[in-house]
């Protein structure tokens, strides 16, 4: 079957030679701009790692109902901890995706100027190494999409740190959606619905079921089948509006199964890697030409974030 997306390999970025750096970069930005998608191998994110939060993610979402709610943060708008059932819908959906999911965010040490923006963790008393799997995986995944936007913005011609200081303590989610068993004919929902993502890059480990599908530029849907130890990236609204769409924020979804496979449930681990809330996302002057004019307003990452929050129905 061919691959809907491109296949990069990360190391030969970060230990490759200057011609196999130079490669990556340009290969990567091609699929960026083009696709949107790009499936990435030796990712430096640790199997066992990943395994682990897997198993503690199904043991904690096999917990009954009002157990999960306990882990359930009013006023968060989901950024913390537990999010039923029915709760978040695509931005011009107001039909609920068919999931639940739970939520790790950034830390900062003591007395670092963001530890108000950034509440603690939610601690799971039932799985208790739930949490500290999680931070665990976040780590590892900062580290390899740090990596990915160091590329990106040298294929934008700004160096290769542009992007150090503007994603460190930043705003990053690491989720871990669940996606129950289909037990009767639903509404019209889909287990997720045709969306994009609000952040900058997201970083997403192979789901435990297929269903995965983005919208190409000739507005058919293209399955997206990762092959094993491969991690599925694309880009994000923040870059999208960063280079004045010259990256590409593609539309994708997650379709229910075939009926005979409604009896299965999905488990999949995205890792949504945001900026700092302060950065300024003003288009890039040198994505603004003539021949693509300034599409977007200036707004920093907190506002833009805080809008779309509100548009998926997690902020009132």
């Amino acid at each position: 079957m061919k691959r809907a997306i491109p296949l990069v390999d990360l190391s030969k970025f970060v230990s490759g030679s200057a011609a196999e750096r130079m490669a990556f970069v340009q290969e990567l930005g091609d699929a960026f701009h083009n696709i949107g998608f790009v499936g990435v191998i030796n990712h430096g994110i640790p199997k066992a790692l990943i395994e682990d939060f897997y198993a503690a993610s199904k043991r904690f979402f096999a917990l009954p109902v009002d157990i999960k709610k306990k882990y359930e943060v009013a006023g968060m708008a989901g950024q913390r901890g537990y999010t039923s059932f029915g709760k978040e819908h695509a931005k011009q959906s107001q039909v609920a995706d068919l999931k639940e999911f739970f939520q790790i965010g950034q830390e900062v040490p003591a007395g670092h100027p963001f530890k108000a923006k950034y509440p603690d963790n939610v601690q799971v008393t039932e799985e208790p190494e739930y949490a500290d799997l999680g931070f665990q995986l976040y780590r590892a995944f900062e580290g390899a999409g740090a990596q990915l936007l160091k590329a990106i913005s040298i294929h934008l011609g700004l160096g290769e740190t542009y992007f150090d200081s503007k994603i460190t303590y930043g705003n990053s989610i690491l989720r871990s959606i669940f996606y129950p068993p289909i037990t009767q004919e639903p509404a019209s929902a889909i287990r997720a619905e045709q969306h994009e993502d609000i952040n900058l890059i997201t970083l997403l480990v192979g789901a435990s079921a297929g269903g995965l599908e983005l919208l190409n530029k000739e507005n058919q849907w293209m399955a997206i089948v990762p092959e094993e130890d491969e991690i599925v990236i694309n880009v994000g609204d923040m870059l999208q509006r960063l280079t004045n769409n010259y990256l590409k924020s593609t539309t994708h979804r997650v379709v229910n199964p075939p009926r005979e496979d409604w009896h299965l449930p999905r488990l999949s681990i995205p890792f949504f890697l945001h900026p700092v809330s302060d950065m300024d996302l003003s288009c890039l002057p040198s994505c603004i030409t003539a021949d693509n004019p300034l599409h977007y307003e200036p707004i920093t990452a907190g506002e833009y974030l805080d809008e779309r929050l509100r548009e998926i129905g997690l902020k009132k």
